[in-house]
């Protein structure tokens, strides 16, 4: 079974042999690991003077290295971030046609206001109260826009999955109370989700923080996982699956706090409890992840230590048999 396959069917809460799925993301540390810059982090000031033949050279080789995360970690889904200046279909065609189908393949796709900078919040705070039909009328346009550079890649047939990454929330709280977040957000997320599943693509909605005041109106919006239901945001995986396993996959929830500031003990220990929450409720759905990514900064070793525990123990035939 291929990893496409394989989260597909944690998509559809089917049950799953083997390894629970695994993803990130993002991975970051690719420096540290191949020699390689991470094609975020890489500038094309000269795109259009280079010749097709360079420019080919350059989108295989950031192809090449989101597979060799892939292949190394033996990850599932590829979350593609791709430089501006590279059109992000060619990539996907790089990538399709070096790895066939073994890997879903995903793109940021959000629509919806997320928590403003540090410089806009003030600003949009006082908008929803003074001008929300302009916010309205911004929110409606990106949806738009976004549906049809969804059936532009539709067409192109590479891509499966959108990742829907705005943020919604702090440590503490959502920015949005549950009535801003029901005017403002929610309709536009759930018609979002509704037009790429008409296209026949699947949607993951990550939000970091704590999202529970608002977590009923995600759901109800229709995606078909969550990520990252974080535990610094006060997020209870073993909550979560309780009240909408049979409703939503869930991704996410090892603590990234703890894999970058932790023991060794706790670090494995969270790790082990992500695993039980996830996998020993007698439910379907669930992918193996941290809470956010595998980001700049964080120990190699802590990441990968995590990943031996899943490869070791992250087997669903060796978990407890639970009744469901």
């Amino acid at each position: 079974m291929t990893g496409k396959q394989r989260m597909i069917q944690a998509f559809k809460r089917e049950p799953i042999s083997g390894h629970a799925p695994h993803f990130e993301l993002v991975y970051f540390l690719t420096m540290e690991k191949f020699g390689k810059v991470h094609p975020s982090h890489r500038a094309f000031g000269q795109w259009k003077q280079m010749s097709k033949k360079e420019q080919q050279a350059q989108i295989d080789d950031v192809a090449d290295c989101f597979i060799q995360i892939a292949e190394t970690y033996h990850h599932d889904a590829i979350f593609i971030h791709n430089p501006w200046e590279i059109d992000v279909k060619y990539i996907l065609e790089s990538i399709r046609k070096k790895s066939g189908d073994q890997y879903l393949l995903m793109i940021h796709g959000d629509t919806t206001f997320g928590v403003p900078n540090g410089d806009e919040m003030m600003e949009f705070s006082v908008r929803m109260y003074e001008e929300p039909e302009e916010l309205h009328d911004i929110a409606k346009r990106n949806v738009e826009n976004a549906v049809r550079n969804a059936e532009i890649l539709k067409k192109q047939g590479c891509l499966d999955c959108f990742a829907l990454c705005s943020d919604y929330a702090f440590n503490v709280n959502p920015f949005f109370t549950p009535d801003q977040f029901a005017e403002f957000v929610a309709p536009y997320l759930k018609q979002t989700i509704d037009e790429y599943r008409k296209l026949g693509f699947w949607t993951i909605k990550h939000t970091d923080g704590n999202i529970n005041p608002i977590l009923d109106q995600i759901v109800n919006a229709g995606p078909d996982a969550l990520h990252s239901i974080d535990p610094q945001g006060y997020m209870n995986l073993a909550d979560v699956r309780a009240k909408y396993s049979d409703r939503i996959c869930t991704i996410g929830n090892v603590n990234c706090g703890l894999l970058q500031t932790g023991t060794q003990e706790e670090a494995d220990a969270d790790v082990r409890r992500c695993l039980h929450e996830g996998m020993d409720d007698g439910k379907n759905g669930f992918v193996f992840s941290t809470s956010n990514c595998v980001y700049t900064g964080l120990d190699l070793a802590r990441y990968e230590r995590m990943v031996e525990i899943w490869q070791n123990e992250g087997i669903y035939e060796k978990r407890p048999a639970l009744a469901k």
